[in-house]
């Protein structure tokens, strides 16, 4: 059974990623970025100014 503090860590962690990610397709959309993703091992390349969060 998980303790407390590993529960907290662990959603800090996510809150941060989720930032990170944020911040990233933000900077991606305002210099007309690609981003490339996977889809079951197919690439993937989508315009920064097409994905919503």
């Amino acid at each position: 059974m998980e303790n407390n503090s590993n529960i907290e860590l662990r959603e800090k962690i996510r809150l941060g990623l989720s930032l990170a990610f944020k911040k990233l397709v933000a900077y991606k959309a305002k210099n007309d970025g690609v981003l490339v993703f996977s889809d079951q091992g197919k690439i993937v390349r989508v315009k920064a100014k097409d994905i919503k969060l």
